[in-house]
């Protein structure tokens, strides 16, 4: 009988819980793309160029959706992927710009494009 009653609870319990992996997976891809704008937003002030301003702007947005389905108590979480993306796009950037490899140069900066590229792709606008 025990059984019965938790086969039945697991099966009810199932379909409630399958939802949460891709609201997991927003929280994620958001969190990651919020580093990168910040990342490039501190890249495109410390060099001087004009676009810092739309980063921002854009960084923005994809905080407000990362806030729009961030569950309660993963700030902290939530945080440590933005600052892992962020680190990660800042030393791609460094290679960019002060690489002494062109081919790698050349690389990071296509890797810098896709990356930023698919965090616009999640903004309207």
């Amino acid at each position: 009988m025990k059984t019965k009653v938790q086969a039945i609870a697991l099966l009810v319990i199932l379909p409630c819980a399958a939802p949460a992996a891709p609201k997991d997976d927003l929280v994620t891809t958001f969190a990651t793309c919020a580093g990168r704008f910040s990342a490039l937003m501190e890249h495109q002030w410390l060099m001087g160029l004009d676009d810092a301003d739309r980063t921002e702007a854009r960084r923005e947005q994809m905080i407000a959706l990362l806030e729009s389905v961030m569950p309660q108590g993963a700030g902290r979480t939530v945080l440590a992927r933005r600052i892992q993306a962020k680190f990660a796009l800042s030393r791609l950037l460094s290679r960019v710009d002060f690489g002494t490899d062109p081919r790698d140069s050349a690389w990071a900066a296509q890797r810098v494009a896709v990356q930023i590229s698919a965090c616009d792709s999640l903004l309207l606008g």
